[in-house]
Protein backbone atom coordinates (compact mmCIF):
# COMPACT_ATOMS: atom_id res chain seq x y z
CA UNK A 1 0.00 0.00 0.00
CA UNK A 2 1.39 3.44 -0.89
CA UNK A 3 1.73 6.11 1.75
CA UNK A 4 -1.28 8.35 1.19
CA UNK A 5 -1.39 12.13 1.31
CA UNK A 6 1.02 14.91 0.39
CA UNK A 7 2.69 17.92 2.00
CA UNK A 8 0.17 20.51 3.22
CA UNK A 9 0.14 23.89 4.91
CA UNK A 10 -1.29 22.30 8.04
CA UNK A 11 1.21 19.45 8.09
CA UNK A 12 4.33 21.55 7.45
CA UNK A 13 3.13 24.09 10.03
CA UNK A 14 2.77 21.29 12.56
CA UNK A 15 6.29 20.05 11.71
CA UNK A 16 7.77 23.55 12.02
CA UNK A 17 6.12 24.22 15.36
CA UNK A 18 7.21 20.89 16.78
CA UNK A 19 10.81 21.34 15.65
CA UNK A 20 10.93 24.88 17.04
CA UNK A 21 10.05 23.45 20.44
CA UNK A 22 13.23 21.38 20.06
CA UNK A 23 15.38 24.52 19.57
CA UNK A 24 15.32 24.70 15.75
CA UNK A 25 15.60 28.35 14.73
CA UNK A 26 12.43 30.13 13.64
CA UNK A 27 14.05 31.44 10.43
CA UNK A 28 15.14 27.95 9.45
CA UNK A 29 11.74 27.57 7.77
CA UNK A 30 10.36 29.57 4.84
CA UNK A 31 6.74 29.78 3.74
CA UNK A 32 6.68 29.10 -0.01
CA UNK A 33 3.76 27.88 -2.12
CA UNK A 34 1.71 27.57 1.09
CA UNK A 35 4.23 25.11 2.56
CA UNK A 36 6.80 25.60 5.31
CA UNK A 37 10.07 24.39 3.79
CA UNK A 38 13.31 23.92 5.70
CA UNK A 39 16.24 26.08 4.63
CA UNK A 40 18.40 22.94 4.47
CA UNK A 41 17.30 19.87 2.52
CA UNK A 42 18.81 16.45 1.86
CA UNK A 43 19.96 15.41 -1.60
CA UNK A 44 20.57 11.84 -2.74
CA UNK A 45 22.67 12.05 -5.90
CA UNK A 46 26.05 10.48 -5.12
CA UNK A 47 27.02 7.01 -4.01
CA UNK A 48 27.61 3.50 -5.23
CA UNK A 49 24.66 1.46 -6.52
CA UNK A 50 24.88 -1.13 -3.77
CA UNK A 51 22.88 -2.33 -0.78
CA UNK A 52 25.20 -0.68 1.75
CA UNK A 53 24.69 2.76 0.23
CA UNK A 54 20.96 2.10 -0.03
CA UNK A 55 20.82 1.45 3.71
CA UNK A 56 22.92 4.50 4.53
CA UNK A 57 20.64 6.77 2.49
CA UNK A 58 17.57 5.32 4.18
CA UNK A 59 19.07 6.05 7.59
CA UNK A 60 20.29 9.50 6.53
CA UNK A 61 16.97 10.62 5.07
CA UNK A 62 15.08 9.49 8.15
CA UNK A 63 17.55 11.22 10.46
CA UNK A 64 17.51 14.44 8.43
CA UNK A 65 13.73 14.68 8.68
CA UNK A 66 13.90 14.00 12.43
CA UNK A 67 16.42 16.83 12.87
CA UNK A 68 14.57 19.48 10.87
CA UNK A 69 15.09 18.99 7.13
CA UNK A 70 11.66 18.34 5.66
CA UNK A 71 12.74 18.83 2.02
CA UNK A 72 13.90 15.56 0.45
CA UNK A 73 15.26 15.65 -3.10
CA UNK A 74 16.08 12.91 -5.58
CA UNK A 75 15.68 11.88 -9.24
CA UNK A 76 14.72 8.73 -11.08
CA UNK A 77 18.22 8.30 -12.49
CA UNK A 78 20.08 8.83 -9.21
CA UNK A 79 21.90 5.59 -8.50
CA UNK A 80 19.74 3.76 -11.05
CA UNK A 81 16.46 4.35 -9.15
CA UNK A 82 18.03 3.18 -5.90
CA UNK A 83 17.91 6.63 -4.28
CA UNK A 84 14.17 6.89 -4.82
CA UNK A 85 13.74 3.45 -3.30
CA UNK A 86 15.90 4.39 -0.30
CA UNK A 87 13.69 7.41 0.25
CA UNK A 88 10.62 5.20 0.07
CA UNK A 89 12.07 2.99 2.78
CA UNK A 90 12.92 6.03 4.92
CA UNK A 91 9.44 7.49 4.58
CA UNK A 92 7.95 4.16 5.62
CA UNK A 93 10.08 4.19 8.77
CA UNK A 94 9.24 7.81 9.53
CA UNK A 95 5.51 7.34 9.16
CA UNK A 96 5.26 4.00 10.91
CA UNK A 97 7.85 4.34 13.69
CA UNK A 98 9.01 7.94 14.15
CA UNK A 99 5.77 9.91 14.48
CA UNK A 100 6.31 11.88 11.27
CA UNK A 101 3.18 12.39 9.17
CA UNK A 102 3.29 12.31 5.38
CA UNK A 103 1.84 15.83 5.18
CA UNK A 104 4.89 17.22 7.02
CA UNK A 105 7.49 16.23 4.40
CA UNK A 106 8.07 17.79 0.97
CA UNK A 107 9.22 15.05 -1.39
CA UNK A 108 10.78 16.14 -4.70
CA UNK A 109 11.97 14.08 -7.64
CA UNK A 110 12.88 14.55 -11.28
CA UNK A 111 12.32 12.89 -14.64
CA UNK A 112 13.92 13.36 -18.01
CA UNK A 113 17.06 11.27 -18.12
CA UNK A 114 16.61 7.63 -19.06
CA UNK A 115 17.02 5.78 -15.74
CA UNK A 116 18.53 2.32 -15.61
CA UNK A 117 17.09 -0.09 -13.08
CA UNK A 118 19.23 -1.10 -10.08
CA UNK A 119 22.45 -1.58 -12.09
CA UNK A 120 23.78 -0.18 -15.39
CA UNK A 121 23.58 -2.39 -18.48
CA UNK A 122 26.85 -3.82 -19.77
CA UNK A 123 28.35 -1.74 -22.60
CA UNK A 124 26.72 0.31 -25.32
CA UNK A 125 24.92 -2.72 -26.70
CA UNK A 126 23.40 -3.35 -23.28
CA UNK A 127 22.28 0.27 -23.03
CA UNK A 128 20.69 0.15 -26.48
CA UNK A 129 18.89 -3.08 -25.69
CA UNK A 130 17.64 -1.76 -22.34
CA UNK A 131 16.21 1.40 -23.90
CA UNK A 132 14.60 -0.54 -26.72
CA UNK A 133 13.04 -3.19 -24.48
CA UNK A 134 11.97 -0.83 -21.67
CA UNK A 135 10.76 2.21 -23.59
CA UNK A 136 10.55 1.68 -27.35
CA UNK A 137 8.85 -1.70 -27.65
CA UNK A 138 6.46 -0.86 -24.83
CA UNK A 139 5.34 2.32 -26.58
CA UNK A 140 6.52 4.64 -23.83
CA UNK A 141 8.77 6.56 -26.24
CA UNK A 142 10.07 6.60 -29.79
CA UNK A 143 13.73 6.82 -30.65
CA UNK A 144 13.14 10.27 -32.15
CA UNK A 145 11.86 11.44 -28.75
CA UNK A 146 15.18 10.73 -27.03
CA UNK A 147 17.67 13.61 -27.18
CA UNK A 148 21.42 13.00 -26.98
CA UNK A 149 20.71 9.30 -26.46
CA UNK A 150 19.68 9.92 -22.85
CA UNK A 151 16.90 12.47 -22.38
CA UNK A 152 13.17 12.39 -23.01
CA UNK A 153 10.32 14.66 -21.89
CA UNK A 154 7.34 13.66 -24.00
CA UNK A 155 3.97 13.50 -22.23
CA UNK A 156 3.76 9.71 -22.39
CA UNK A 157 7.29 9.32 -21.08
CA UNK A 158 6.76 11.71 -18.16
CA UNK A 159 3.51 10.00 -17.21
CA UNK A 160 5.38 6.68 -17.16
CA UNK A 161 8.20 8.12 -15.06
CA UNK A 162 5.84 9.66 -12.51
CA UNK A 163 4.18 6.28 -11.98
CA UNK A 164 7.58 4.65 -11.62
CA UNK A 165 8.74 7.24 -9.07
CA UNK A 166 5.53 6.81 -7.08
CA UNK A 167 6.15 3.06 -6.88
CA UNK A 168 9.81 3.52 -5.99
CA UNK A 169 9.02 5.91 -3.14
CA UNK A 170 5.90 4.07 -1.97
CA UNK A 171 3.84 7.24 -2.36
CA UNK A 172 0.42 8.20 -3.59
CA UNK A 173 1.59 11.69 -4.59
CA UNK A 174 4.82 13.62 -5.22
CA UNK A 175 5.03 17.17 -3.88
CA UNK A 176 7.38 18.65 -6.49
CA UNK A 177 8.16 17.03 -9.83
CA UNK A 178 10.93 18.58 -11.91
CA UNK A 179 11.79 18.10 -15.55
CA UNK A 180 15.45 17.22 -15.21
CA UNK A 181 17.98 19.34 -17.13
CA UNK A 182 15.71 20.23 -20.06
CA UNK A 183 18.62 22.14 -21.61
CA UNK A 184 19.86 18.73 -22.78
CA UNK A 185 17.19 18.92 -25.48
CA UNK A 186 18.57 22.21 -26.80
CA UNK A 187 21.74 20.41 -27.84
CA UNK A 188 19.81 18.65 -30.60
CA UNK A 189 16.58 20.54 -31.33
CA UNK A 190 15.81 24.12 -32.32
CA UNK A 191 14.55 26.65 -29.78
CA UNK A 192 11.12 26.56 -31.44
CA UNK A 193 10.92 22.75 -31.22
CA UNK A 194 12.16 22.93 -27.64
CA UNK A 195 9.30 25.24 -26.70
CA UNK A 196 6.81 22.91 -28.41
CA UNK A 197 8.18 19.96 -26.44
CA UNK A 198 8.28 21.88 -23.15
CA UNK A 199 4.72 23.15 -23.54
CA UNK A 200 3.54 19.58 -24.16
CA UNK A 201 5.50 18.39 -21.12
CA UNK A 202 3.90 21.06 -18.95
CA UNK A 203 0.51 19.99 -20.27
CA UNK A 204 1.16 16.44 -19.06
CA UNK A 205 2.34 17.68 -15.68
CA UNK A 206 -0.83 19.76 -15.32
CA UNK A 207 -2.80 16.58 -16.06
CA UNK A 208 -0.78 14.72 -13.44
CA UNK A 209 -1.70 17.45 -10.94
CA UNK A 210 -5.37 17.05 -11.88
CA UNK A 211 -5.01 13.29 -11.40
CA UNK A 212 -3.55 13.78 -7.91
CA UNK A 213 -0.19 12.22 -8.84
CA UNK A 214 1.87 15.39 -8.26
CA UNK A 215 1.13 18.68 -6.50
CA UNK A 216 3.57 21.13 -8.11
CA UNK A 217 6.12 21.02 -10.91
CA UNK A 218 9.08 22.89 -12.32
CA UNK A 219 12.47 22.44 -13.92
CA UNK A 220 15.76 21.39 -12.35
CA UNK A 221 18.68 22.63 -14.41
CA UNK A 222 22.45 22.65 -14.34
CA UNK A 223 23.42 25.24 -16.95
CA UNK A 224 20.12 26.55 -18.29
CA UNK A 225 19.58 29.44 -15.89
CA UNK A 226 23.28 30.30 -15.53
CA UNK A 227 24.10 30.88 -19.20
CA UNK A 228 24.00 34.12 -21.17
CA UNK A 229 20.91 34.55 -23.37
CA UNK A 230 23.07 34.17 -26.48
CA UNK A 231 24.36 30.73 -25.45
CA UNK A 232 22.86 27.45 -26.57
CA UNK A 233 21.08 25.79 -23.68
CA UNK A 234 19.94 29.07 -22.11
CA UNK A 235 16.54 29.14 -20.38
CA UNK A 236 14.31 32.15 -19.94
CA UNK A 237 12.29 31.75 -16.76
CA UNK A 238 9.77 34.32 -17.95
CA UNK A 239 9.19 32.38 -21.17
CA UNK A 240 8.89 29.09 -19.28
CA UNK A 241 6.30 30.72 -17.06
CA UNK A 242 4.38 31.80 -20.17
CA UNK A 243 4.48 28.25 -21.55
CA UNK A 244 3.10 26.94 -18.27
CA UNK A 245 0.26 29.44 -18.49
CA UNK A 246 -0.43 28.32 -22.04
CA UNK A 247 -0.53 24.72 -20.83
CA UNK A 248 -2.45 25.17 -17.58
CA UNK A 249 -4.06 28.61 -17.57
CA UNK A 250 -3.58 31.26 -14.91
CA UNK A 251 -3.88 28.62 -12.19
CA UNK A 252 -0.97 26.57 -13.51
CA UNK A 253 1.29 24.67 -11.11
CA UNK A 254 4.76 25.67 -12.38
CA UNK A 255 5.98 26.71 -8.94
CA UNK A 256 9.62 25.61 -8.44
CA UNK A 257 13.00 25.77 -10.14
CA UNK A 258 16.25 24.18 -9.03
CA UNK A 259 19.77 25.18 -10.06
CA UNK A 260 23.30 25.09 -8.67
CA UNK A 261 24.08 27.92 -6.29
CA UNK A 262 27.15 28.11 -4.08
CA UNK A 263 30.21 30.24 -3.36
CA UNK A 264 31.74 29.29 -6.72
CA UNK A 265 28.51 29.41 -8.75
CA UNK A 266 26.59 32.53 -7.63
CA UNK A 267 25.14 33.37 -11.07
CA UNK A 268 21.50 33.21 -9.93
CA UNK A 269 22.26 36.22 -7.72
CA UNK A 270 25.01 38.06 -9.58
CA UNK A 271 24.12 37.78 -13.28
CA UNK A 272 21.32 39.81 -14.86
CA UNK A 273 20.74 37.18 -17.54
CA UNK A 274 16.94 37.04 -17.21
CA UNK A 275 14.20 39.45 -18.18
CA UNK A 276 10.97 40.49 -16.53
CA UNK A 277 8.61 42.84 -18.33
CA UNK A 278 11.49 44.13 -20.44
CA UNK A 279 13.97 44.72 -17.62
CA UNK A 280 17.19 42.76 -17.19
CA UNK A 281 17.17 40.99 -13.84
CA UNK A 282 18.83 38.08 -12.06
CA UNK A 283 17.26 34.64 -11.90
CA UNK A 284 16.38 35.20 -8.23
CA UNK A 285 14.71 38.51 -9.06
CA UNK A 286 12.77 36.99 -11.95
CA UNK A 287 11.63 34.08 -9.81
CA UNK A 288 10.41 36.39 -7.05
CA UNK A 289 8.49 38.52 -9.54
CA UNK A 290 6.87 35.44 -11.11
CA UNK A 291 6.03 33.72 -7.82
CA UNK A 292 8.39 30.81 -8.45
CA UNK A 293 10.36 29.30 -5.55
CA UNK A 294 14.09 28.62 -5.99
CA UNK A 295 15.86 25.58 -4.57
CA UNK A 296 19.66 25.44 -4.65
CA UNK A 297 21.49 22.27 -5.65
CA UNK A 298 25.24 21.70 -5.20
CA UNK A 299 25.35 23.93 -2.10
CA UNK A 300 28.90 22.77 -1.34
CA UNK A 301 29.66 21.49 -4.88
CA UNK A 302 30.59 18.02 -3.62
CA UNK A 303 32.91 19.63 -1.08
CA UNK A 304 34.87 21.69 -3.61
CA UNK A 305 33.76 25.06 -2.19
CA UNK A 306 34.16 23.98 1.44
CA UNK A 307 37.94 24.06 1.69
CA UNK A 308 40.22 26.83 2.87
CA UNK A 309 37.67 29.61 3.08
CA UNK A 310 39.10 32.99 4.01
CA UNK A 311 38.20 34.86 7.18
CA UNK A 312 36.53 37.51 4.97
CA UNK A 313 33.97 34.84 4.10
CA UNK A 314 33.86 32.95 7.39
CA UNK A 315 33.37 35.92 9.74
CA UNK A 316 30.27 37.53 8.13
CA UNK A 317 28.62 34.10 8.01
CA UNK A 318 29.11 33.51 11.73
CA UNK A 319 32.62 31.98 12.06
CA UNK A 320 31.12 28.51 12.05
CA UNK A 321 32.90 25.33 13.07
CA UNK A 322 33.82 24.17 9.54
CA UNK A 323 34.15 25.40 5.99
CA UNK A 324 31.36 23.03 4.96
CA UNK A 325 28.93 24.64 7.39
CA UNK A 326 30.07 28.07 6.24
CA UNK A 327 29.43 27.20 2.58
CA UNK A 328 25.95 25.89 3.38
CA UNK A 329 25.26 28.97 5.49
CA UNK A 330 26.13 31.16 2.49
CA UNK A 331 23.62 29.38 0.27
CA UNK A 332 20.76 29.22 2.79
CA UNK A 333 21.30 32.90 3.72
CA UNK A 334 21.01 34.15 0.15
CA UNK A 335 17.84 36.22 -0.30
CA UNK A 336 15.54 34.35 -2.67
CA UNK A 337 16.94 30.87 -2.02
CA UNK A 338 14.25 28.78 -0.33
CA UNK A 339 16.21 25.60 0.42
CA UNK A 340 19.88 24.68 0.15
CA UNK A 341 20.21 21.03 -0.80
CA UNK A 342 23.17 19.06 0.50
CA UNK A 343 23.91 15.49 -0.50
CA UNK A 344 24.17 13.41 2.67
CA UNK A 345 24.52 9.64 2.60
CA UNK A 346 25.95 9.23 6.10
CA UNK A 347 24.24 9.81 9.42
CA UNK A 348 27.31 11.62 10.79
CA UNK A 349 27.17 14.17 7.97
CA UNK A 350 23.46 14.69 8.55
CA UNK A 351 24.00 15.36 12.24
CA UNK A 352 26.91 17.71 11.53
CA UNK A 353 25.14 19.72 8.83
CA UNK A 354 21.80 19.90 10.61
CA UNK A 355 23.48 21.87 13.39
CA UNK A 356 22.61 24.79 11.12
CA UNK A 357 18.92 24.20 11.72
CA UNK A 358 19.48 25.55 15.23
CA UNK A 359 21.01 28.75 13.85
CA UNK A 360 19.34 31.56 11.97
CA UNK A 361 20.69 32.31 8.50
CA UNK A 362 23.02 35.29 8.28
CA UNK A 363 21.25 38.64 8.56
CA UNK A 364 21.04 40.75 5.38
CA UNK A 365 23.66 43.21 6.70
CA UNK A 366 26.06 40.35 7.47
CA UNK A 367 25.46 38.76 4.08
CA UNK A 368 26.02 42.03 2.24
CA UNK A 369 29.45 42.35 3.81
CA UNK A 370 30.57 39.39 1.72
CA UNK A 371 30.22 41.57 -1.36
CA UNK A 372 31.15 44.96 0.05
CA UNK A 373 34.54 43.54 1.10
CA UNK A 374 35.04 41.71 -2.19
CA UNK A 375 34.94 38.35 -0.47
CA UNK A 376 32.07 37.12 -2.64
Amino acid sequence: MPITGHATTEGTTRYRERLQQEAVAANHFRLEQNLWLSSLGIGTYLGKPDAETDARYTESVARAVELGANVVDTAANYRFQRSERSIGAALQVLVESKGIARDEVVVCTKGGYIPFDTDPPAGQEGVRRYIEETFIRTGVAELSDIAAGSHCMTPKYLAHQIEQSLRNMRLAAIDVYYIHNPETQLGVVSPAEFETRLRAAFGQLEQSVADGKIKNYGVATWNGFRLAPSERGYHSLERMHELAREAGGDGHHFRFVQLPFNLAMPEALTQSNQTFQGASVSLLEAARALGVSVVASASILQGKVARGLSEEIREPLGSLASDALTAIQFTRSTPGITTALVGMSRRAHVEENLQLARLDPARPDQYQRLFSTGAG
